[in-house]
């Protein structure tokens, strides 16, 4: 099992930049493939950004693709969502997510993949 522990959220304007960052417990965690989502009042909880076990590959939903950047560092334990030209409709709780399953090289792209989650942390986007 991994804990997982979210960072960074704040208040920020629009067109701004922030940075969270995930801290995960355990000897183990490049065995892990990593995620964000997102949850905003009223909606679903959605998949943000994902990346492999090594870090080689990525994949990120339409609405972010080109703004948010996901990378982790394996022998800190921890994974970063860098977030650029922030828009209102940015605001939610975000949460890290952990994929326990059978080795793959590829990322985790949707939400049924991952078995671990944190907390989460607020980001609230101004105009």
């Amino acid at each position: 099992q991994v804990e997982l522990v979210e960072s960074g959220g704040r208040l920020v304007q629009a067109g701004g930049s922030l940075s969270l960052s995930c801290a995960a417990s355990g000897r183990t965690f490049s065995s892990y493939r990593m995620g964000w989502f997102r949850q905003a009042p009223g909606k679903e909880r959605e998949f943000v950004g994902g990346i492999s076990r090594s870090g080689g590959s990525t994949c990120y939903a339409d609405s972010v693709k080109g703004r948010f950047t996901i990378s982790r560092d394996n022998a800190k334990n921890t994974v970063f969502l860098q977030m650029n030209s922030l828009k209102p409709e940015d605001t939610a709780v975000y949460y890290c997510a952990a994929d326990e399953g059978r080795f793959s090289l590829l990322p985790a792209c949707t939400r049924t993949e991952y078995d671990y989650w944190g907390q989460g942390t607020q980001v609230t986007v101004s105009s």
